[in-house]
C-alpha cells in the first residue's frame, strides 16, 4: 500500500483576511507567529483589558493597532475576523460579542466550557450570517487529512479499539491549577483525546469515566472508556500529574495505525498491516507555531466561499466533542464554578 498524499491546499494560496487578536496570552503569540511565518493572513490588531499588555504584544509582533478594551477591537472597521484567545471561561461571551458586532470568529479550543454554550455560539453565528469555528488545530494538519483518507479507504478493516492519551506534568503555579478558570486536564489536554476519538468513531453512545484529584479543589487525572453504536471501544487518559507518551492508536481487524507522540502536533505515524508490511508517514516534528495557521487559512477559505463553518471541523464536531467532556465532568462531579449556568 502507498500512503496517500495530503489534500490540504497550500496555506499561502488562501485569501488573506485581516485578523484581530482578542487576548494577548501564550497561545495568541504562537498563533500570530504561525500566521506570519506560514500564511499571507494579516494580523492588524490586538486587544487586552490592559493597554500595556496590548501595546507590548503589538510591539513584539509589529501590529498596527493595540486596543485597551475588547469592545474597541470588535468595533474596529479594519478587522474582518476575530481570533478569541482569552481564558476558556471567556470564550463563550467573547465569541457572542464578536458575532453581535458582525465579525467572523475563530475561537481557540475549546469553543466553550461545555456543549450547550458551544451550540449557542454556532446558532448565533448562523443567525448573524457570519463564520464561527473552533481552532481545533490538530484536525487541520496535513497529516490528519492523510489519516482521514486511510480510515476512509477501509485498509484497517473494522476498527474495534482506539487508544489515546495526553498527559503533561504542570507545576501548581500554572493557570491549569486554577479552578475558577475551568482548570484541570479535561479542557486543555483531554479535548485533544476526545476530538481524536470523535474523529475516528464519531459521537459515542456511552462514556464511563474515573478520576484522580490533584488537590482538594481540582481534578488531576481522568481515564474513560467510550463505546460507539457497534460496541467498539475507545480508551482515553488525560493528566496534569505526569508526562505520558501522548500517542494515539487506531486498531482495526486488518491493520493498526499509530500516531506517534505528541499525536496532536505535526509529526510521523505508522501503518502496520497485519501479517504484512509496515509503512511510515514521515513528517518532521513540529510545535504549535508550525500548525496553528492551518485552521486560520481554512476559515479564510470558508469565508471567501460564503460558508459559515469549516468542512474539516464543523460546529457539530465541536459540540459533540464537548458533550464527551461534559459527560466525564458530570460523572466526576465537576459541575460548579465556571460550569454553572
Amino acid at each position: 500500500m502507498t500512503i496517500p498524499r495530503s489534500r490540504v491546499p497550500d496555506p499561502m494560496d488562501a485569501p488573506s483576511l485581516r485578523w484581530g487578536i482578542l487576548g494577548p496570552g501564550w497561545i495568541a503569540h504562537r498563533f500570530v507567529e504561525s500566521l506570519k511565518k506560514y500564511s499571507t493572513q494579516q494580523v492588524v490588531a490586538v486587544a487586552s483589558r490592559n493597554q500595556g499588555r496590548a501595546d507590548e504584544f503589538a510591539a513584539q509582533h509589529s501590529l498596527p493597532r493595540a486596543h485597551g478594551s475588547y469592545d474597541a477591537l470588535l468595533t474596529d472597521p479594519d478587522v474582518d475576523i476575530v481570533y478569541v484567545a482569552t481564558p476558556h471561561t471567556e470564550h463563550h461571551a467573547c465569541a457572542l460579542a464578536a458575532i453581535a458586532a458582525g465579525k467572523h470568529v475563530l475561537v481557540e479550543k475549546p469553543l466553550a466550557v461545555d456543549a450547550a454554550r458551544a451550540a449557542e455560539i454556532g446558532a448565533a453565528a448562523a443567525d448573524a450570517g457570519v463564520f464561527a469555528g473552533e481552532a481545533m488545530w490538530t484536525k487541520f494538519l496535513p497529516k490528519f487529512d492523510v489519516i482521514a483518507q486511510i480510515l476512509e479507504s477501509g485498509v484497517l478493516g473494522p476498527v474495534r479499539t482506539v487508544l489515546v492519551d495526553h498527559g503533561e506534568h504542570f507545576t501548581t503555579d500554572h493557570r491549569i491549577y486554577d479552578p475558577s478558570l475551568a482548570g484541570g486536564p479535561l479542557l486543555d489536554l483531554g479535548t485533544y483525546d476526545a476530538s481524536f476519538i470523535h474523529f475516528v468513531l464519531g459521537a459515542p453512545t456511552s462514556v464511563t469515566a474515573v478520576g484522580q484529584p490533584a488537590n482538594d479543589e481540582l481534578n488531576g487525572q481522568v481515564s474513560a472508556i467510550l463505546t460507539d453504536g457497534d460496541g467498539n471501544h475507545a480508551v482515553m487518559n488525560t493528566t496534569i500529574l505526569s508526562d505520558t507518551p501522548t500517542v494515539a492508536v487506531v486498531c482495526g481487524r486488518d491493520a493498526t495505525l499509530t500516531v506517534h507522540g505528541p499525536f496532536f502536533m505535526p509529526g510521523s505515524f505508522t501503518l502496520a498491516i497485519r501479517g504484512g508490511e509496515t509503512i511510515v508517514y514521515r513528517e518532521d516534528k513540529g510545535l504549535q507555531v508550525d500548525g496553528l495557521h492551518f485552521a486560520a487559512v481554512d476559515a479564510a477559505r470558508a469565508i471567501s466561499e460564503g460558508r459559515l463553518e469549516s468542512k474539516v471541523h464543523t460546529i457539530s464536531d465541536a459540540v459533540e466533542t464537548l458533550a464527551i467532556v461534559d459527560s466525564i465532568r458530570e460523572q466526576l462531579g465537576i459541575t460548579g464554578g465556571p460550569f454553572q449556568r
